[in-house]
């Protein structure tokens, strides 16, 4: 499996050039009308830049305001008829956190920093820091087989639906979606809550009998079951539970106060609702791989500057984290990847749009489900990342994630370029407990499996070789 490097240097950001930013003329409007025309103005313009801009040579010109984010976002939530949402943006020393609507219907309450979230999807990239921590610390490899932490009376599958056997399923397999396996396997009973089942016991017991999609690290299709089965081998390295592992490696190092798997009744009194509340607040540790993580708003700033490696947290994230990933091109076909846009490159959890020597390149995970739509998108050339959490499972999820790309690269200083990854059509939006499969994207279904092989510079991550 070819596994590429990103090279984006930090000192190389500030020689990178940007296209000068259009200007907004003056209108003259009634006061009361000024917010939301000037929302729609600036949506508009961020929206459709990718339309209107050639690709010319980038130019330096002055950074926007973070603050400039408000009216876009406000819009943004006004149409997705959301119940609750809440907004972080970080760039270089600076932080901009906003709320909009209600904690619950009728609350009249806007959401705040504490408000507790399901972060849902983007609990794997939590998952996937965790085993890069464990790469550095020598307990396993990238490329050590899933067999190796199965329990003693299991056997992982090898052999395709057609009857194809190839090589063993790795832990990168699993990262990077590639190891064949279905998007799900079973779902919750009654109204035991979300992201409480399929446990330990279930997938395990269900596992060998499994017969692959494909063969591992030809193609790729979005599992959730695969993360599971990945944070279930971290913990059996590690010696210890999965929750106590994150706790930990990440929680507590990061200072991670409401970022857990186990919320407390204080902190559940503290959930956004949406109009139809989607289960309880509950224990997730059945899903800890794949989706069960809860947070909030200022343990996702700290998150965002941690990923970025921006001041004000202790510790930083490896750069192999999200600079390793797989070429698109090199794997026959990924379904369920694209909710942002085509992806150049599928990482360990991440998904990577547009070339990596391009400098509106963006480093993205989606989620939903639980009555949540949820993401997070880095700029690494200009330091800049965006997060956000909204109560309701948005219909028009693709498009609210492409217009938050527009705005994080609005906000970088850049300008996107016509043809980019993150202007074409994303695939149709998912939750993350159904089945149905989104969109085939096809690169090259007779592509030979790639054998390039990369060391990762200046950390202490090396991948291994197939």
């Amino acid at each position: 499996m070819g596994i590429m490097v990103s090279s984006m240097a930090r000192q190389m950001s500030n020689t990178w050039p940007v296209v000068r930013g259009m200007g907004i003329p003056s209108l003259r409007l009634a006061s009361q009308d000024r917010p939301m025309l000037w929302g729609r103005f600036l949506a508009t313009l961020i929206l459709f830049l990718p339309l209107s801009v050639p690709k010319l040579q980038a130019q330096t010109v002055p950074l926007p305001q973070l603050q400039s984010a408000d009216l876009f976002m406000a819009d943004l939530f006004h149409r997705s008829r959301s119940t609750g949402m809440v907004v972080v943006v970080v760039r270089d020393h600076e932080t901009w956190m906003q709320s909009y609507g209600q904690t619950y219907p009728g609350s009249h309450q806007k959401p705040n920093a504490d408000s507790l979230i399901r972060l849902c999807s983007l609990t794997k990239i939590m998952t996937t820091d965790v085993l890069v921590k464990l790469v550095a610390d020598g307990r396993l490899s990238l490329s050590d087989p899933l067999q190796k932490f199965a329990p003693h009376n299991v056997t992982v599958p090898v052999r395709t639906v057609n009857g194809q056997t190839g090589r063993p399923i790795t832990l990168r397999d699993l990262a990077t979606h590639t190891a064949g396996f279905p998007r799900e396997i079973a779902y919750p009973a009654g109204d035991s809550g979300h992201f409480t089942f399929p446990d330990y016991n279930f997938r395990w017991q269900w596992l060998p009998g499994y017969r692959l999609r494909f063969l591992p690290g030809t193609a790729a299709h979005y599992s959730n079951i695969g993360f599971d089965l990945l944070a279930d081998a971290l913990a059996v390295a590690a010696g210890k539970a999965y929750p106590q592992l994150f706790a930990d490696r990440i929680a507590k190092p990061l200072g991670l106060r409401d970022t857990t798997l186990s919320p407390t009744p204080g902190q559940c009194a503290r959930l956004l609702i949406g109009v139809r509340n989607e289960g309880r607040c509950t224990d997730t540790t059945a899903a800890a791989g794949s989706g069960g993580m809860y947070s909030t708003a200022n343990d996702m700033t700290r998150w965002l500057k941690y990923l970025l490696g921006l001041p004000g947290v202790p510790v930083h994230q490896d750069p192999a984290a999200t600079a390793t990933y797989i070429p698109a091109s090199e794997l026959r076909w990924t379904q369920g990847i694209g909710r942002a846009g085509v992806p150049n490159g599928i990482g360990l959890g991440w998904v990577h749009l547009n070339q990596p020597d391009d400098p509106t390149m963006i480093i993205e995970k989606t989620g939903g489900g639980a009555g949540y739509t949820t993401y997070i998108a880095l700029n690494p050339a200009r330091h800049t990342g965006i997060f956000f959490a909204a109560t309701q499972n948005l219909h028009a999820g693709p498009a609210v994630f492409r217009g938050s790309n527009d705005l994080l690269i609005y906000l970088a200083g850049l300008t996107p370029a016509p043809g980019d990854s993150m202007d074409l059509a994303g695939e149709e939006n998912h939750s993350d407990v159904e089945v149905r499969d989104a969109t085939l994207h096809q690169h090259n279904k007779n592509a030979p499996r790639p054998r390039l092989t990369r060391q990762i510079t200046h950390t202490s991550v090396a991948v291994a070789v197939q």
